[in-house]
């Protein structure tokens, strides 16, 4: 008799999920809720990552109420890959909730040789969420991003490609990431005048890494002018890249970010920033929380003049359902005291994690 092994066990969501999940918070100026914690698939989501782990993160994280899963056409590696991977387990463990999630992709960021590989022309923002499409096996996302500022395209063009994408039925919404705030501001008006609203902002931001703090030329912070012009704010890397956990403060473990070069280098672990970590982890510890755990609240914290609305939700990445479950646990503390507040400030400084700055300053504006 043939040995045939047991199937993959038919994935069944938890029932309670959305009675003892995560929060969530409007979308800016629209009808839109996304969990006050995201998925985001940058890494750990590609073909160097064994596919069962994937998909044990991500049914935990849609049992626990997050519904959202942030992805981008060169994700991976390779590029491509991470949509490639979600698609697979989309199909098989999530056919029939397509309707209970929240799925967004970008483009901007080279994604194939030649000149139509990169940037926001139509041409390439067009093909390329065909493209991610496919690889997903989706008829639409949900949120479609222009993933960064682009130099040598109008505005018009990029938002009117994206108000077509969203008239063609291929996008529900877009956005824009790592824009400041004057460019925002000019997206944000150009596409209320086409009756197609800006919906997100995707900055990255955390607690060493303020720069959508700092007034633009015109006065307004990034997350003042998102606001003000009814977009919603989406954190990327509160961690800053893993900097704000605590798998640093005694060195650099083998199987971590940094040794494996992504996004995190050795000069951004000077101990100057360790000592920092050490400190900030101390104030974690009296809050009952780990470091990335105070590191995620806080982005998310009620500030300015527009309180908890201000962050809609923050992403964050996850190499197993324990880290994932840790970072989601995040969410049962968002509140923080003034003095709590006080000594996080006079701690923190920028670490000079930003690798998205130069693209940010490529285009401030358009006028």
């Amino acid at each position: 008799m043939p040995f045939n092994p047991d199937p993959q066990p038919t994935y069944q969501p938890d029932p309670q999920r959305y009675h003892d999940g995560v929060p969530y918070r409007t979308v800016g100026h629209s009808g839109l809720k996304l969990p006050v914690v995201s998925l985001g698939m940058w890494h750990n989501f590609g073909d160097d990552k064994p596919l069962e782990t994937q998909r044990s993160i991500i049914r935990r994280a849609f049992d626990r109420g997050v519904t959202h899963f942030d992805l981008a056409n060169n994700y991976g590696p390779p590029n491509g890959s991470a949509e490639i991977n979600f698609g697979r387990i989309l199909d098989e463990d999530f056919r029939g909730l397509r309707d209970e999630m929240i799925i967004s992709s970008k483009a901007g960021w080279d994604m194939w040789p030649g000149p139509y590989g990169f940037g926001g022309s139509r041409k390439y923002l067009t093909a390329s969420l065909d493209q991610s499409l496919r690889r997903m096996g989706l008829d639409y996302v949900d949120i479609f991003y222009h993933h960064r500022p682009d130099p040598e395209t109008p505005l018009e063009e990029t938002m009117y490609a994206l108000r077509d994408i969203v008239s063609s039925g291929k996008a529900l919404y877009v956005g824009v990431s790592s824009y400041g705030p004057e460019l925002l501001t000019e997206a944000a008006e150009m596409m209320a005048e086409e009756g197609c609203p800006l919906l997100i902002n995707q900055p990255s931001y955390s607690i060493v890494n303020r720069w959508v703090e700092e007034p633009g030329d015109d006065g307004d912070t990034l997350l003042e002018a998102a606001a003000d012009n009814g977009v919603g704010t989406i954190a990327f890397s509160p961690l800053a890249q893993g900097l704000l956990t605590d798998r640093y403060l005694d060195g650099v473990p083998e199987d971590s970010r940094a040794a494996a070069h992504k996004s995190l280098s050795g000069d951004m672990l000077s101990e100057e920033n360790i000592e920092m970590m050490r400190s900030l982890n101390d104030i974690a510890r009296e809050r009952g929380q780990t470091l990335a755990q105070m590191a995620v609240s806080w982005v998310l914290r009620d500030q300015g003049r527009y309180g908890e609305q201000t962050v809609t939700s923050a992403l964050v990445g996850a190499s197993s359902v324990e880290q994932l479950d840790q970072n989601i646990d995040a969410a049962q503390n968002l509140s923080f005291t003034d003095a709590e507040l006080s000594a996080i400030d006079e701690i923190a400084s920028d670490a000079g994690i930003n690798i998205w700055a130069q693209a940010t300053k490529s285009k401030t504006r358009e006028k």
